[in-house]
């Protein structure tokens, strides 16, 4: 099911380097948009790269009624700019930040709508989101799975525990448990710190699949993570196997075939030679299960999960939602969709 994977390593002027592109991070004072922003400093304090903190309003805000005259406007744009300056300050605590690579910008419109234009060049869009239950995700949506799907950006979104939530967890795991003994409700997962687990990227054999593999290739090197690469497989996704044309595969053949498809997955990406360290940590995997419920499973063990966004269409993405979008919705883990 695993294996070890060598890379192609080009010359170091073969691409780009995205690092000299912003990270645009959206921002509106909640929990979850601190998580963002601190995530999008400390990945610029290791890259050098300038982060944009982005303050999308409406006039349906908690600041008072639209200003009427020019004066007013000014008083407001000048407790929009205080606020942002304000957030980026509680974000950065005990950060050692050159504030000359933090922009703030504040824009009249929807969050998602100042996100996707600001960031439209951006190397990537960041967002905080909280844990929901389905039930409430079913009614109320997603802004992040939403942008992640609409961006033509990659789209990190960074997951934080609702406090109140595990806190009521806990009280009940603690009610249902005999004796004196206290607990926490803890889903199984990696013993792991975080700071240990690896870097998880799915692929599929698709473009888009391979620019994300790029970029987690990337970001492992960065952190000095460790990288695994995922097959996620169903035999429809195999196409025709030899001496199968008639019939229907075992498993264990189809299991061959997708390890090979992998490594003919792995040894298509090309890599600038200065983007893999001589200690660059990369393994493969192939298991037979469905994309969606494969990265879930394996969000829960990875400190980071990198997926390509490749959509359905029509009433499919209406009442089932694309793997990308369930991924970002239930991985238990910071989620990146590359576009």
């Amino acid at each position: 099911m695993s294996s070890d994977t060598t890379l192609n390593a080009t010359e170091a002027g073969a691409d780009t380097d995205i690092r000299q592109r912003d990270i645009v991070v959206g921002v509106d004072g909640s929990d979850e948009s601190f998580a963002a922003l601190r995530w999008a400093l400390q990945e610029a304090s290791l890259t050098g790269q300038q982060v944009n903190a982005v303050y999308g309003w409406t006039h349906s805000w908690d600041m008072g009624s639209e200003p009427d005259s020019e004066e007013q406007w000014a008083a407001m744009r000048h407790d929009i700019a205080k606020r942002l300056r304000s957030w980026v300050a509680q974000a950065s605590s005990g950060m050692a930040i050159n504030e000359d690579r933090v922009k703030l910008t504040s824009v009249q419109a929807s969050g998602t709508a100042a996100l996707l234009e600001i960031g439209k060049d951006a190397q990537q869009i960041v967002v905080g989101r909280r844990s929901l239950g389905r039930v409430a995700r079913w009614f109320l949506g997603s802004l992040s799975a939403s942008l992640a799907e609409e961006a033509k950006v990659p789209v990190t979104v960074v997951r934080i525990l609702d406090d109140e939530e595990a806190s009521v967890q806990d009280a009940i795991a603690n009610a249902l448990t005999p004796g004196e003994r206290e607990v926490r409700f803890d889903m199984p997962g990696s013993p792991l710190p975080k700071s240990q687990r690896p870097i998880v990227v799915g692929v599929d054999g698709s473009e888009t699949s391979k620019r994300a593999l790029r970029f987690a290739i990337e970001l492992a090197s960065i952190h000095h993570a460790p990288l695994q690469v995922m097959f996620c497989w169903q035999l429809k996704d195999l196409g025709v196997i030899e001496g199968y044309e008639n019939a229907v595969a075992p498993i264990s053949v189809g299991q061959e075939q997708a390890e090979h498809l992998l490594d003919e997955m792995i040894d298509s990406i090309e890599i600038p030679a200065r983007d893999i360290p001589d200690d660059f940590d990369i393994e493969s995997h192939a298991f037979h299960i469905s994309a969606a419920k494969g990265l879930i499973a394996a969000s829960r063990f990875a400190r980071h999960l990198v997926v390509g966004s490749r959509g359905l269409s029509g009433m499919d993405a209406h009442f089932l939602g694309s793997v990308s979008k369930q991924i970002v919705n239930f991985a238990d883990c910071t989620v990146t969709v590359v576009h």
